[in-house]
C-alpha cells in the first residue's frame, strides 16, 4: 500500500526526473497508461517504490513533459528537437497517437462495446473516416482513388473549355424593343461542346455527394465550416448549380448574373487543393506554409522596401539619359520586382551608365533579400517532412489500445493447466496476445 494511497497527488518518476500531479489529472484520459496509475492495483503492476512513494518508468523525460501537459490542456505539442520516431514511439508508449491528416488527436483506448452504443455513434465515425482518411480501410481508399479521378477529370475538362477546337462561335439574332422602336441585333457567342458540360456536370454531382455526405457525418460542424479546404469545396460547386438554373431564364438581369458566373469558372480550378487530402507532400507543404507565416511576411516586407528604394532611385538616375521608360516612380516599381526576384523579362530595362548601376546594386539586394529568409523555411519544411515520412515508416497498429495484464476473474484471463500434458503454447488457444503475457511476466516479478 502506498503512503498517498488515498490522497489524490501522485508521483512519477520518468527517467530520472519526478513529476507530481493529482489522480484527478490522470483520469481525464481514461483507458491509458497513466489512467491506469489511479487504479488499486497500480501498485503491483507497476514499478512502485513505497520507500520514495513514487512510480518509475525507464521512458523519454523529456516527451514525457508534453504526454503529462496534454493531460492537464487537452493540447498535444510536438517538441522540436526530438526525431519523429521517437516522438512516435513514445506516444505509442503512453497510449496517444497524433492523427496527421487533420491535426485531431485521437486517444488509444479501450473503447466501449459497439452494442452499448446507438447506431448513429457506431455508423458516425465509420463514414466520417471512409470520406476523410484515405488510409483508415480499403473501401476509403477506393474512395479517395474515386474523388482524386473526379478531381482530374475536371481540372481536364476547365482546361479543354478554353481551347478554340472545343469552342464554336455562333450567331444570335437578339430583338429589343425601346420607345415602341424594335431594334435587331446580331450578337456573336461562344458555345462550348455539351458533352464537356455533360462531364463536368458528372464531376459536380460526384463533388456535391462527397461534400454532403462530410457535413453530415463530420464530428464537429462548426470547425468543418471554418475549414478552408471545405470552403473551397462549396465554391467551386456552387456555379454550376447557379448557372444550370438560370440558363433557362431570357431576362438581362439573369444573363448578366449568367455572364458572371461564366467568368468565376476559373474557381473550379481551386479543386486541385482537395488533393492534400491524398497526398502527404502536399500537406507538409501546408504545414510549412502555416508555420512560416512570419518569415514570409518578414520576407514581403523586405522586398517592399527594397522595391521602394530601387523604384525610386531607378527613376532619378535615368532622369539623366534623354530617353527613358521609367516615366514616373509607380511604373519603377514593377522593374524593381523583376530585378529584385532575378526574373529580368527584359521589358523595362535602364540605358545609363548610372541605371545600369542602380540595376546592379537592385540585382544584388534582391538575392541577398531572398536568401535570409529562406533557410528557416527549409528547415520547418525539413522538420514536417521528416516527422510525416518517419510516420509512415512506422509499422501499422492493428490494436487500437495498449495492452494490459488481465487480472483474476476478467474475461480474458488465462490460467495455463501445468499438470496437463498437452498444453498448448501461448497464442493458440489462450486469447491473451504474446505482449500481454510478457507484461504479466514483468508483474509476476516485481511482485517476487
Amino acid at each position: 500500500m502506498g503512503k498517498n494511497e488515498d490522497s489524490d497527488k501522485i508521483v512519477i518518476n520518468v527517467g530520472g526526473i519526478r513529476h507530481e500531479t493529482y489522480r484527478s489529472t490522470l483520469k481525464t484520459l481514461p483507458g491509458t497508461r497513466l489512467s491506469w496509475l489511479t487504479e488499486p492495483d497500480a501498485f503491483s503492476n507497476f514499478d512502485y517504490d513505497p520507500k520514495t512513494d513514487e512510480f518509475f518508468f525507464d521512458r523519454h523525460p523529456q516527451v514525457f513533459a508534453y504526454v503529462l501537459n496534454y493531460y492537464r490542456t487537452g493540447k498535444l505539442h510536438c517538441p522540436a528537437d526530438v526525431c519523429g520516431p521517437l516522438y512516435e514511439e513514445e506516444l505509442a508508449f503512453w497510449g496517444i497517437d497524433e492523427e496527421e491528416e487533420d491535426g485531431d488527436l485521437k486517444r488509444l483506448c479501450l473503447q466501449e462495446d459497439g452494442r452499448k452504443l446507438g447506431w448513429w455513434k457506431r455508423l458516425q465515425p465509420k463514414v466520417w473516416a471512409l470520406f476523410e482518411d484515405p488510409y483508415s480501410s480499403k473501401a476509403a481508399r477506393y474512395i479517395a482513388f474515386a474523388s482524386l479521378f473526379f478531381i482530374l477529370i475536371s481540372i481536364t475538362t476547365f482546361c479543354l473549355e478554353t481551347h478554340e477546337a472545343f469552342n464554336e462561335i455562333i450567331n444570335k439574332t437578339e430583338t429589343t424593343t425601346q420607345n415602341n422602336v424594335t431594334k435587331t441585333e446580331i450578337i456573336l457567342e461562344v458555345e462550348t461542346e455539351p458533352f464537356l458540360t455533360y462531364v463536368e456536370g458528372m464531376c459536380v454531382i460526384w463533388f456535391t455527394f462527397e461534400f454532403f455526405m462530410r457535413v453530415l457525418f463530420c464530428p464537429d460542424k462548426m470547425e468543418f465550416i471554418k475549414s478552408s479546404l471545405n470552403i473551397i469545396d462549396f465554391v467551386a460547386i456552387l456555379p454550376f448549380y447557379l448557372e444550370v438554373g438560370l440558363s433557362g431564364l431570357s431576362s438581362k438581369a439573369a444573363k448578366d448574373v449568367l455572364g458572371f458566373l461564366r467568368v468565376v469558372r476559373f474557381v473550379r480550378i481551386l479543386r486541385i487543393f482537395k488533393l492534400t487530402r491524398h497526398f502527404v507532400g502536399l500537406r507538409v507543404l501546408g504545414h510549412t506554409l502555416r508555420a512560416s507565416t512570419n518569415e514570409f511576411l518578414l520576407l514581403i516586407i523586405f522586398l517592399a522596401l527594397g522595391v521602394l528604394i530601387f523604384a525610386t532611385m531607378i527613376y532619378y538616375a535615368e532622369r539623366i539619359g534623354a530617353h527613358t521608360n521609367f516615366k514616373n516612380i509607380p511604373i519603377g516599381f514593377w522593374w524593381a520586382v523583376v530585378t529584385m526576384t532575378t526574373l529580368g523579362y527584359g521589358d523595362m530595362y535602364p540605358v545609363t551608365w548610372s541605371g545600369m548601376l542602380v540595376g546592379a546594386l537592385c540585382a544584388l539586394a534582391g538575392v541577398l533579400t531572398i536568401a535570409m529568409p529562406v533557410p528557416v523555411i527549409v528547415n520547418n519544411f525539413g522538420m514536417y517532412y521528416s516527422l510525416a515520412m518517419a510516420k509512415q515508416k512506422l509499422p501499422k497498429k492493428k490494436n487500437k489500445h495498449i495492452p494490459r495484464a488481465p487480472q483474476p476473474g476478467s474475461p480474458n484471463y488465462c490460467k495455463p493447466d501445468m499438470q496437463s500434458p498437452h498444453r498448448s503454447a501461448p497464442g493458440d488457444a489462450c486469447p491473451l496476445a504474446q505482449e500481454e503475457i510478457i507484461e504479466i511476466n514483468r508483474a509476476g516479478k516485481r511482485k517476487e
